[in-house]
């Protein structure tokens, strides 16, 4: 009797050459997964939570993006550039000016919910989700019921911030800074919108609808993971509130006012790069709508400016991880002193290449003055009252950011005009970091300080 063989009929060899290709598929994606893991969880981070942390950044970066390509082609492209311009100041009127209201309530309002971090970050997400979808049959006609959807959306993301910036402290590995962990966790979030912004590009191809249902997606996944973030993330013990005020108050409460000028000084310098960003964003964008860089469309001129804007934030990211917490008011003033060069050179030779240029060196300097302010905060102020001072600081800088932002819709679109402009908030900063530089607290804290030989 022969012995049984495999069926001749191909059916076996088909099994065969289907499982290798299922593998490799599946290889790339489960590899890349993993390798993403690796990079979040190294060092330590993993057992800490802050990967965890990292990775709920990216996601919410990723669904950002999509959000504002959203907005982006209904608000700014869709329409001639007058209109636009009446559209992104009605944006403005809408949006920005409420939250320009809700934004010192933020981060007192979260002081009061030191138990309920995690459930902030992840209503926050769920909140836009909801409301993507919401705006989702609005986007195409770009009715006045997006505006209020879209306040909401930038409620919650600058929610989710000022409680990130005060969940990283609790999140810190054994033998790793401040500096260090808002670096991986920013680095992140800026990776993410890089991959997620031609997606979302790639969405808005088949409707403008369609980067909303991706935005809500990824938020709805954003949401679970805000709540598998560590217990510790709500703990609040030896906390205090904290004061943005160099006065002595009365109760005597700790605040502040116990660090010095540094800190206020940084904080202040800071305030003018976050400033100088949203202008530039709401400046340069009409400006290149109206006189594109040569040979090129308004869209791909406002690519080439946020691409060096982009490079330059996560280059200036790497870079202050790599200097740690070294001198942080001499690299925050040194900072100052390069954007405002570049920005008196842009207004003196205004060019499509300085414009690009000055966007590089904006984002490199402000990625840079914002790791050196979280480890002067880091350093200076009491641990007491170091959770709450990251929430309150960030409710400064977003604030910032809208003026900067309603300054830049309102300016004539005059390229030099609009280069000394920018010079002139970079160097109200520059004053200011200069100042917390050479300040005699500052001075006597380093000489106190033991030196490593």
């Amino acid at each position: 009797m022969a012995p049984a063989r495999s069926s001749d009929d191909g059916s076996g060899r088909v099994r065969r050459a289907g499982r290798t290709v299922g593998r490799a598929l599946h290889q790339p994606i489960t590899g890349t997964a993993r390798g993403i893991r690796r990079a979040t969880h190294a060092q330590g981070a993993g057992e800490s939570g802050l990967g965890k942390l990292i990775e709920l950044h990216a996601v919410n970066g990723a669904g950002d993006v999509m959000i504002t390509v959203a907005l982006a082609s209904t608000v700014f492209f869709s329409v001639p550039t007058d209109e636009a311009r009446g559209r992104v100041a009605l944006y403005l009127l809408i949006t920005m000016a409420p939250f320009a209201l809700l934004a010192p309530v933020i981060g007192p309002l979260l002081d009061r919910l030191p138990h309920g971090r995690r459930a902030a970050m992840a209503a926050s997400m769920l909140a836009r989700a909801l409301l993507a979808l919401m705006m989702s049959g609005a986007v195409a006609t770009g009715g006045l019921e997006l505006y209020p959807a879209a306040l909401g959306v930038l409620v919650a993301s600058k929610a989710y911030g000022v409680v990130r910036s005060a969940v990283v402290p609790r999140l810190l590995p054994r033998g790793f800074s401040l500096v260090k962990a808002n670096s991986r966790v920013t680095l992140a979030g800026l990776l993410a919108t890089g991959a997620a912004a031609p997606v979302a590009a790639l969405l808005h191809m088949i409707g403008p609808e369609w980067p909303l249902y991706g935005a809500c997606a990824i938020f709805v996944a954003g949401t679970v993971a805000a709540t598998t973030l560590p217990h510790k993330v709500d703990e609040a013990k030896g906390e205090t509130r904290a004061r943005l005020s160099t006065h002595e108050p009365r109760s005597r409460k700790p605040g502040l006012r116990t660090v010095g000028p540094s800190v206020l000084c940084g904080l202040f310098a800071n305030a003018a790069m976050r400033g100088l960003s949203g202008f530039l964003i709401f400046f340069l964008a009409f400006l290149l709508r109206e006189h594109p860089v040569a040979g090129q469309s308004a869209a791909v001129s406002l690519g080439i400016v946020g691409v060096a804007a982009g490079l330059g934030n996560a280059c200036g990211t790497a870079v202050g991880a790599w200097l740690r917490a070294r001198a942080p008011e001499a690299i925050v003033a040194a900072v100052l002193a390069v954007t405002l060069g570049v920005a008196v050179l842009a207004a003196l030779f205004f060019s499509a290449l300085f414009m690009a240029v000055l966007a590089a060196t904006a984002g490199f300097c402000q990625a840079l003055a914002k790791l050196s302010l979280d480890a002067m905060i880091q350093r200076d102020v009491p641990e007491a009252v170091r959770t709450s001072a990251f929430a309150r600081s960030e409710t400064l800088l977003q604030m910032a950011w809208v003026v900067g932002g309603a300054i830049g819709i309102a300016l004539p679109l005059n390229g030099v005009l609009g280069m000394s402009v920018a010079a002139s908030i970079v160097a109200a900063g520059t004053v200011m970091a200069f100042r917390g530089l050479l300040s005699p607290t500052r001075r006597r804290q380093d000489s106190a300080r033991p030196r490593v030989a």
